[in-house]
């Protein structure tokens, strides 16, 4: 493709991105089976741009309201490429030229907006910004690219590590691939990786993890094929892993969804013991019978509940060892990976949200034997749908008590629990927070609470 119909492609898959309330990266996969004429290197480019304007929205947004120009996916793309590639008038005209496949020829009105960002581009370059969509003039959830609630929310609940975290919230998140233990070691993953011309390293906290350097074609590899690795972030990871699912034990992993801690927790049982997968969506379920192939699963059970208060649930009260709720949350930890999902979660979602996230804690929490343990995690940075929703269910549900996450880390791993990313007012907390800024993770936590032996 030229780089005009590239460009063309760009403004076709963002538009498509925003009609659509599927996740970005479904839309554009979707977009790109439709059009296979279009080449590996070029899906990569349009791609790439298109997370560029996903991740610069905002301020995108705010220096073309300065300039006179509009809220499109046009005006956004004309934006970023006068002021993050430093495109122009002359070079603009010439990609957007009108010419078949391209993107029709610019109005007088575009043509005088791309000349006020140009110039006052250059007037702030000497103010040396760390990114040049920014500007000292921005609010700051403009440049947290940040809804305006969930940007006071969060700098109030992160206190001094606030900033930091907000601004690693919007930096691309690296690919981590889990090693399935089942099929590989590590470093034989890492082995058949290097061979097929895929460099990674060993993760930070994850015995498991492989981060690789930038973005690759995994899916297309001998070690994705064979099941010696799934894609998994190094937080999600860690959840799955403490939730200390032994071989021959009985787990219920309660909202499994498309299988991905599933997977890991029937690594950590070699094959050995019970998995029931559970959700409320059927479709999510069925998503997860090629992974559970594809990684050489064969102790896992789906089930379908009609909901988190399903009569499955009191028929097997008290019979599992390990019971993990992964719950369903704002999902403000991952933003950075999930762009445009920032976007469709409100404020009013919140109280809807807790209220579910509370209603399945409790429900859960009946399948933990005595001497067993519930685990709750979300990937959310949101203090309402993590310790606060503890704090509920352990004020409203007898024979809890917190098993705090250092030791447990400690005697799992061998090494030092990373230190927690800390909340205003809750120092030394039991629980552990991981985060893209402080641990270079997406934004999870992690409450491990146990059932108490009767007497």
């Amino acid at each position: 493709m030229i780089p005009s119909a590239r460009l063309q492609a760009v403004i076709d898959l963002f538009t498509a991105m925003e009609a659509h309330q599927r996740p970005a990266d479904r839309v554009a996969q979707s977009y790109f089976r439709d059009r296979r004429f279009i080449g590996s290197g070029d899906r990569r480019e349009v791609s790439q741009t298109c997370y560029a304007l996903l991740r610069g929205r905002a301020r995108l947004g705010w220096w073309l309201e300065r300039a006179g120009g509009k809220d499109t996916p046009r005006y956004l793309l004309l934006a970023w490429l006068v002021l993050s590639q430093g495109r122009g008038e002359k070079d603009c005209l010439g990609l957007f030229n009108g010419e078949r496949y391209c993107p029709e020829a610019l109005s007088d009105r575009e043509s005088s907006v791309i000349a006020a960002l140009a110039k006052e581009r250059y007037a702030v370059r000497e103010q040396e910004q760390a990114d040049p969509l920014d500007h000292p003039a921005q609010p700051a959830f403009v440049r947290f690219e940040l809804p305006q609630w969930s940007t006071e929310k969060l700098l109030a609940q992160l206190g001094r590590q606030g900033r930091q975290e907000l601004t690693a919230l919007r930096d691309e998140a690296a690919v981590d691939l889990r090693v399935n233990t089942l099929v590989a070691s590590q470093e034989q993953a890492k082995q058949t990786l290097a061979e097929e011309g895929i460099d990674s390293e060993e993760g930070a906290w994850s015995p498991l993890a492989l981060r690789l350097d930038g973005r690759k074609a995994v899916a297309v590899t001998k070690a994705f094929k064979t099941g010696m690795v799934e894609v998994q972030d190094e937080g999600s990871q860690i959840v799955a892993q403490l939730v200390d699912a032994r071989p021959g034990k009985k787990v219920v992993d309660f909202c499994a969804g498309a299988g991905g801690k599933t997977l890991a927790l029937a690594a950590a049982m070699k094959n050995r013991g019970q998995i029931i997968a559970c959700d409320t969506m059927e479709w999510r379920l069925k998503r997860s019978a090629q992974r559970l192939k594809r990684a050489k699963v064969f102790n896992v059970t789906r089930r379908v509940l009609k909901s988190e208060r399903d009569p499955w649930v009191k028929k097997h009260k008290g019979d599992f060892d390990r019971v993990l709720v992964d719950a369903p949350c704002s999902g403000s930890g991952t933003w950075r990976r999930n762009p445009e999902a920032k976007w469709r979660f409100w404020e009013e979602n919140l109280a809807e949200l807790t209220a579910l996230q509370a209603s399945i804690l409790a429900s859960a929490g009946r399948l933990v034997a005595p001497g067993g343990r519930l685990i709750y995690a979300t990937c959310s940075l949101l203090e309402e749908e993590n310790e606060a929703q503890v704090e509920t269910f352990l004020a409203q549900t007898s024979g809890f008590t917190i098993l705090p996450v250092a030791p447990v880390w400690k005697a799992l791993f061998a090494t030092d629990c990373p230190e927690s990313l800390e909340i205003e007012g809750r120092a030394n907390s039991p629980f552990l927070r991981l985060a893209p800024g402080k641990h270079g993770t997406d934004g999870f936590f992690v409450a491990i609470l146990e059932r108490v032996k009767e007497a």
